[in-house]
């Protein structure tokens, strides 16, 4: 998503700088750039790329001085066990030094990138908005958790003074980072994944969610949280889009909770031997979870017209053949 952002930003002539750790490869970005544009080297050229981590507060001054507006996109992602505590140490403490260096440097406005994820599910089947309240049970994964407690960190600078927004897109779909987070879905059922979950969560297109960000940048919007989100469908109608529109076999074994359990204790008894896990317990149970998230929100306050899923599908569908 930060990718197809820093595309956005310098193709509608803004200043960009952007920080990355030492050991990044960005050249990814640039391949995002060139799904874009004919002009894909002149575009990223103008990206002032600074390495910080944002885990050290101190490095974070030098990218500070003389910014005007922030949007904070990192976060690490990951449904592994092993990496739990230290994902949500790592969010939490990252956006926290992001929120005082906005403060320290008088920033104008911060647009926070959370997820739907840190609001929690549907109960009975109703719709969440901005407005649920997020429950601290055992069922959150440590993603959920590590979202939550980030945005818990904007929340005190606003109350500092901060002029923030919050976002919170759903499952994002587009062009790039093949076998990375979402758009890993398309790998897999290009390689002829056979299985599908009837759990339903909501899903946009990533161009809506840039597009959603930087309106909210402009607007008069402060103090705020907001939805993205085009639509809510199950796991096994997008397979199936997914599927066609790649043209290969659609999956039609539906992994039942029973399977489930026995493919996550397989990958984790596999771990151990040193292969990397592929299927956690937390993915299995988010697979199988079942919540609807409403836009309307956002949709009043900026005018949006979502993109629908399938097209979104469809156009991510033609990059990666």
């Amino acid at each position: 998503m930060g990718s197809h952002l820093l595309y956005s930003l310098v193709n509608s002539g803004k200043q960009v700088r952007a920080i990355k750790r030492a050991s990044s490869d960005i050249s990814e970005v640039k391949k995002v750039f060139s799904y874009y544009s004919k002009s894909a080297e002149d575009l990223f050229s103008k990206i002032e790329w600074l390495n910080a981590d944002i885990l050290d507060l101190e490095c974070l001054d030098e990218a500070f001085r003389n910014v005007t507006n922030v949007y904070h996109a990192a976060a690490m992602v990951s449904f592994d066990p092993r990496d739990r505590k230290k994902m949500i140490r790592n969010n939490q403490s990252g956006t926290a030094n992001i929120v005082d260096a906005c403060l320290k440097y008088n920033i104008k406005k911060l647009v926070h990138v959370s997820s739907t994820s840190a609001l929690g599910g549907s109960v009975n089947d109703e719709e969440v908005t901005e407005d649920h309240v997020w429950s601290s049970d055992g069922a959150n994964t440590g993603y959920s958790i590590s979202k939550f407690v980030s945005e818990m960190e904007v929340w005190k600078g606003a109350e500092e003074g901060l002029n923030m927004v919050i976002v919170n897109p759903s499952v994002i779909f587009g062009p790039g980072f093949w076998t990375k987070g979402s758009s890993s879905m398309f790998t897999k059922i290009q390689k002829g994944l056979r299985f599908y979950t009837n759990g339903v969560t909501g899903f946009v297109g990533v161009e809506d969610v840039v597009r959603s960000m930087i309106n909210l940048m402009t607007s008069d919007a402060s103090g705020e949280r907001f939805i993205v989100s085009s639509e809510n469908i199950s796991y096994r109608k997008v397979f199936e889009m997914i599927a066609k529109d790649l043209n290969v076999r659609v999956p039609n074994i539906e992994a039942s909770p029973f399977l489930g359990a026995i493919a996550w204790r397989m990958d984790a008894f596999l771990s151990l031997f040193g292969f990397k896990r592929i299927l956690t317990k937390e993915a299995v149970l988010a697979g199988r979870n079942v919540s609807f998230y409403s836009n309307n929100k956002l949709v009043e306050k900026t005018g949006i017209q979502f993109t629908p899923v399938a097209a979104v599908i469809r156009m991510t569908a033609k990059h990666i053949r």
